[in-house]
């Protein structure tokens, strides 16, 4: 009992979303029908796309790009390179993996380089970078996958809907990376690279081979959006047991359970006239300020799920949810995530990048909010 209690206490996310759940059977009781409205599709595609990006960390696949840091020996283009590699790359292996590969690094370099007074600083564009690179693209974070899933909005349509948002956002990084190097901008950092470390072995090609390819037909499934995907989850279950079994046993199935209590929680709320009828009434034309403060109580993933039963406004929707992990660290499952590798290398020095992290993230916000709202407007 006491190993369950401390893994709740760890996992604070899994925690609350059981909590929400078991409450809201209580106000619904349990149905057949409750089954039916759980977004399998979702869950499933989740659970692709998380274990053949453990292949993608396990097989060292990105080495070719962290790779180049060793050519750099300027402060301000080494954080450029770290920060928009992570606003790149999170539109297409999601914003937390995104963050898992370039963090521990960016606090390696930093630390070799005896330039740790930069690290929160640029822990914090890359969390940045992380939430506004993803949401160019439907499989950049959860909460896309899961409204894209649920909507009818086409691709092409979907990346014209936020194309304004990210420019804008791959504008405003540069501008704030300018400004902590404002008394030098020609800073240069030393760093011993053994230029062998990031090296492709020959006996791994198989594995990178099988997991692009494999990420490639993820990519397509969600994109035509076919209804044969219980048959590409379980092609891509097979491939992963018949080829690499122990990749699915570091799975994050936290996360997928989290999502699961939600979609309870969720539609359980649907189910209540009461309550439904609520929150059609509050949200719906105020999708944008909603999905922005409920985000910061429960994170945005979970919020998507909640509010979108009652939008009428997808745009509004999503704006709000790619924005809302720049208010504050609960925000975002993807800034947690950041927190948490910091902590490893920094025990107890949470509470210090917290602060820093929160002035930076809110001046972002700040500055991108109205734009956004105005943008909704003219809609």
């Amino acid at each position: 009992m006491s190993k369950i209690i401390a893994f709740l206490k760890k996992e604070i996310m899994l925690s609350l979303s059981l909590l929400v759940a078991i409450i809201s059977l209580f106000i619904t009781p349990p149905s057949r029908e409750l089954l039916n409205t759980i977004d399998w599709k979702t869950l499933a595609t989740l659970f692709m796309l998380l274990s053949v990006l453990e292949g993608f960390k396990k097989e060292s696949i990105f080495n070719p790009v962290l790779k180049l840091t060793s050519n750099i020996k300027s402060q301000l283009v080494l954080t450029c390179f770290l920060v928009y590699s992570v606003f790149l790359t999170s539109m297409f292996v999601t914003n937390d993996v995104s963050l898992i590969i370039f963090v521990p690094i960016t606090i390696v370099l930093f630390k070799a380089g005896h330039k740790e007074a930069y690290i929160i600083p640029v822990l914090t564009f890359e969390n940045i970078a992380a939430i506004r690179g993803s949401l160019l693209t439907p499989f950049g974070s959860p909460q896309n996958l899961f409204l894209f899933s649920k909507s009818d909005i086409s691709f092409s349509s979907f990346l014209l809907m936020m194309l304004p948002l990210w420019l804008f956002s791959a504008f405003l990084l540069f501008l704030f990376i300018l400004f902590l190097y404002r008394h030098d901008k020609k800073e240069m950092i030393e760093i011993s690279h053994d230029k062998n470390e990031y090296v492709w072995q020959p006996e791994g090609r198989f594995k990178r081979l099988l997991y692009i390819s494999l990420f490639i037909i993820i990519v397509f499934t969600i994109v035509s959006r076919t209804k044969y995907w219980p048959f590409v989850t379980l092609f891509i279950a097979l491939a992963l047991i018949i080829f690499d079994f122990k990749i699915l046993l570091r799975t994050d199935y936290v996360l997928l359970l989290t999502f699961l209590c939600f979609f309870v929680f969720s539609s359980s709320l649907c189910r209540n006239p009461l309550i439904a009828d609520f929150l059609q009434k509050k949200v719906s034309g105020h999708e944008y300020v909603w999905s922005i403060l409920l985000s910061q109580v429960i994170s945005n993933v979970p919020a998507s799920i909640v509010l979108w039963p009652f939008t009428k406004s997808l745009k509004a929707l999503i704006y709000g949810l790619d924005s809302a992990g720049l208010c504050s660290i609960i925000g975002s499952l993807a800034s947690v995530i950041n927190l948490r590798l910091y902590n490893r290398e920094y025990p107890g020095q949470g509470f210090t990048f917290i602060r820093k992290f929160t002035w930076i993230s809110l001046i972002f916000f700040a500055i991108v909010v109205l734009p956004q709202y105005l943008l909704l407007l003219l809609d």
